[in-house]
């Protein structure tokens, strides 16, 4: 993964810098936030400018040619095998076949974690043979709670956790944009009480004001996690226990994205300077929160399975300040 990350900023030519500044440690302001979530069954441009979203269709006119585009995809869960999608390796292929034919060819792919549903080590090769397929500079990964294993992620950090931070959380700067990918799934477990709420936890906290404090205001900032950083719902453990703390030592920077996969659906919200974006999976669709239970969508019709998967390209136009996020399904 080290290598990785300096290949990816060596071959961009544009590390982020800035004046040293320290993390406040005030919780979010939530007074006149603005929500917006969706569930898309068509493909959405979402810019972001001054810390404001706006939306179009796609094949309305665009933005400016980006100067960084990339993709993110989620929850792959390679060894699951039954209702509503009994190949996820078929569906993984045909992500991956649009991807590869995106009119320009993302600097680097990111796999918000589910690479794998049971974390053993077939389904992990498996997963690594498909992405081989992948036209891209790179591909970097953050782990599901699928992705750990009883003996505390050994399987993940075999194969992604070379230049990581403890459980494999690390940051890479590319095009004057500044990426943070955070493990908030150690403590993950679908059958706790409060339904596998997500956890950053203390030493990567630590770590993550540290990182941060000689960048400057701003420098955009890009956060890739598994669970969602806001409440989606919590008894189903749709959100993180600690991440106010978070994005606390975040909140001072213009531009905040945060990207997550997990529930397995399209979901937008903006606060502030902030926009969370959750990620389609491309495996199989959950249902909306708070109705019907967590887990595999199993009373889908196989004629609507495609139309729930998908994957989503970002691009950032420098010195603009904006962020596009363009979702769109396999169907």
């Amino acid at each position: 993964m080290r290598d990785a990350l300096r290949t990816l900023s060596l071959e961009l030519q544009n590390p982020t810098g800035g004046q040293p500044a320290g993390a406040t440690q005030d919780g979010i302001d939530r007074r006149g936030m603005l929500k917006c979530m969706a569930w898309v069954g068509t493909g959405i441009v979402w810019g972001m400018s001054g810390g404001v979203a706006t939306s179009r269709l796609l094949g309305q006119t665009g933005t400016a040619k980006s100067s960084l585009s990339f993709v993110q995809i989620s929850d792959s869960h390679l060894g699951f095998a039954r209702s509503p999608n009994k190949d996820v390796a078929g569906t993984l292929k045909e992500t991956i076949a649009r991807i590869n034919a995106l009119p320009e060819r993302p600097a680097f792919v990111l796999h918000t974690g589910d690479l794998t549903h049971s974390a053993i080590p077939g389904e992990f090769d498996a997963v690594a043979e498909l992405l081989k397929e992948v036209k891209t500079g790179h591909l970097l990964f953050v782990p599901g709670e699928h992705d750990f294993d009883t003996d505390g992620n050994t399987e993940y950090l075999k194969r992604y956790g070379r230049g990581t931070t403890g459980s494999g959380w690390y940051s890479f700067d590319t095009q004057g944009v500044h990426f943070i990918g955070l493990v908030n799934v150690a403590t993950s477990k679908s059958g706790s009480k409060d339904g596998g709420l997500g956890v950053i936890g203390r030493e990567q906290l630590q770590w993550l004001q540290k990182d941060v404090a000689g960048l400057s205001d701003s420098t955009p900032i890009v956060v890739f996690a598994h669970v969602p950083l806001w409440t989606v719902y919590e008894n189903w453990g749709w959100g993180t226990r600690d991440s106010a703390h978070a994005l606390a030592l975040l909140k001072r920077f213009g531009s905040l994205t945060v990207l997550n996969g997990h529930i397995h659906q399209v979901m937008q919200k903006v606060e502030g300077n902030v926009t969370f974006h959750t990620a389609r999976s491309t495996a199989f669709p959950q249902s909306q929160p708070g109705k019907g239970t967590p887990g595999p969508m199993r009373n889908l019709p196989a004629e609507k399975l495609k139309s729930t998967l998908g994957l989503t390209a970002v691009s950032y136009v420098e010195n603009a300040g904006s962020l596009a996020i363009v979702d769109s399904t396999i169907e």
